[in-house]
């Protein structure tokens, strides 16, 4: 296998791996859990952020960026003091203005 086809094939890994995180996100939504924005820790956010910096799970950078979400059980996410989509993009058009 040359060099073109061992890189073509990685990225290809690579990006059906982004694809399944997706999935399994989307697929637990679905099982009584929802997205709370703002509550995640660096490093512990559950996949891409609001702002596309990232696309990936464990990538968020800072403690409690209202961009990054974790998948939390439904119902639980105003007591953990976390923010709705709609919300948590407010918050981060606020701070983008800053």
């Amino acid at each position: 296998m040359n060099q073109r086809q061992l890189l073509s094939s990685a990225l290809a890994s690579v990006m059906a791996l982004g694809l399944v995180s997706q999935a399994s996100a989307d697929m637990g939504a679905e099982k009584g859990k929802e997205k709370c924005f703002g509550i995640a820790k660096a490093g512990e956010n559950s996949c891409a952020n609001l702002s596309g910096s990232h696309s990936c799970a464990g990538q968020s950078t800072l403690d409690k960026a209202p961009g990054e979400w974790k998948l939390v059980a439904k119902g639980t996410c105003a007591k953990l003091g976390g923010l709705t989509a709609e919300e948590a993009k407010i918050a981060v058009a606020k701070a983008d203005k800053k």
